[in-house]
């Protein structure tokens, strides 16, 4: 068999869809956010400020955090041709957004630690300069959010909720922006009210709540890492495609996910015509989502 002929059969392993976007998007809120952090940091230096200190901080955790949602990409994109990756980079991203969602579960424990204390030792609280510290924060983490694109990719006009990396880093900005929402409801409370208490209060509200968003999302993501097959309705269709005709059986289906929403496959088949499994590979044409079959016929 000639060399041209041979490589007809050749293939390349990358399967991951093109993520420059996102990843441009998230440089540039990690750029953001550490200017953010380096500023906060800085005036609460200069002005003997515990609560820009505090935040500064703060937008450390997440600036480490969308640093890793960044770096995933970087690493995914500069080996996605790298023969030594079975079955390419694309779970890279489902490790990124992994690893962010531990961070994020983290972040929220120490939240809640931290409340249940003020619960029992109450600070003092400098209402106007936290209050301020707090817009700031908003403003920032909206503006992230709005980078980041929300739902859908901007310059491709798919929509990325299948992207783990992107999901857990917009995560990051949107639990920062309800801590941010939750600590101005409380300092206005507490400047106006006298209700300290709801400084702890919202502090408890806000870990519950990125608490499931990061659980939800190690889920996810952690279904992907282990090769779980979580579209059984896929394998249902593939078996229907493959066994309409009432003489062939499958007799054996592995389906795993190998980047966002695409899918590799092994199929083991039993006919009473012994057909190649280009015929097969041809009847599985139809799902878009399947980039990578091999198939095993038996008579």
């Amino acid at each position: 068999m000639s060399q041209s002929t041979l490589s007809e059969y050749k293939h390349q392993h990358d399967f991951q869809a093109d993520h420059s976007g996102n990843e441009k998007r998230t440089l540039s809120v990690v750029i953001l956010t550490a200017a953010m952090m380096v500023a906060e940091i800085a005036a609460g230096t200069l002005f003997g400020s515990m609560a820009l200190l505090a935040d500064g901080w703060h937008m450390g955790t997440h600036t480490f955090a969308l640093s890793v949602a960044f770096l995933a990409y970087w690493y995914a994109r500069r080996h996605r041709n790298d023969p030594s990756f079975s079955f390419g980079t694309g779970k890279i991203s489902a490790l990124g957004g992994y690893t962010s969602a531990i961070l994020l579960l983290v972040v929220a424990i120490a939240m809640a630690i931290e409340s249940f204390e003020r619960f029992f030792q109450p600070q003092t609280i400098r209402f106007e300069e936290a209050i301020l510290v707090a817009v700031i924060g908003l403003v920032v983490n909206l503006v992230s959010a709005r980078i980041l694109g929300g739902e859908h990719d901007h310059h491709t006009g798919h929509q990325h909720e299948h992207d783990h990396n992107i999901r857990a880093a917009y995560l990051h900005v949107i639990a920062d922006a309800l801590t941010s929402i939750l600590a101005i409801a409380a300092l206005l409370a507490g400047r106006f009210f006298g209700w300290v208490w709801m400084d702890a209060l919202m502090g408890i509200v806000g870990a519950v709540v990125i608490s499931r968003w990061s659980i939800g999302l190690l889920k996810d993501t952690g279904q992907m890492l282990l090769d779980r097959n979580d579209a059984p309705h896929l394998a249902e269709e593939i078996r229907k495609v493959l066994e309409k005709d009432g003489k062939c059986s499958v007799t054996d289906l592995h389906l795993w996910e190998v980047s966002g929403h695409r899918f590799a496959c092994i199929l083991s088949i039993v006919d009473q015509v012994q057909h190649s499994p280009a015929v097969y590979k041809k009847q599985l044409a139809q799902f878009k989502e399947l980039v990578h079959i091999t198939v095993e016929v038996n008579r």
